[in-house]
């Protein structure tokens, strides 16, 4: 019997525009979508194996840069795929998020832009 695809992902995400539309996405590119809304509950959650993490980067409770570090140094979840968002005028929390081993940070446009495809990957339809 052939494996099944892991289709689950975690959302840290507050805007409420952008959690929309990735729940929307989600739907179309066959993913579940689980809303976290703090870091107690992102880690908890984390533990189970989804197949990507949405990081706001400006989602300031959820403290995306610390969360994305701590899971990737985390053998439980370090290889959990970490996709981040911000204002594309904000490069510096970018490159944060890159070094604490946050696999892809686009501009917001750029990700409301590619997110279909982004989760066709994560999902095993492309």
């Amino acid at each position: 019997m052939p494996k099944q695809a892991n289709t689950r992902m975690l959302v840290a995400v507050s805007d409420l525009f952008f959690t929309v539309k990735i729940l929307d996405a989600a739907k179309r590119s066959h993913m579940q979508a689980e809303m976290v809304k703090t870091s107690h509950e992102l880690l908890e959650k984390a533990k189970s194996g989804p197949a990507l993490i949405i990081f706001d980067l400006n989602f300031e409770l959820m403290e995306p840069v610390r969360m994305i570090a701590e899971l990737k140094k985390d053998p439980e979840t370090k290889a959990t795929g970490m996709i981040a968002f911000v204002s594309h005028i904000q490069a510096e929390l970018k490159k944060e998020a890159h070094d604490a081993g946050c696999d892809m940070v686009l501009a917001r446009s750029a990700f409301s832009q590619n997110l279909d495809q982004i989760l066709r990957r994560y999902s095993g339809a492309v």
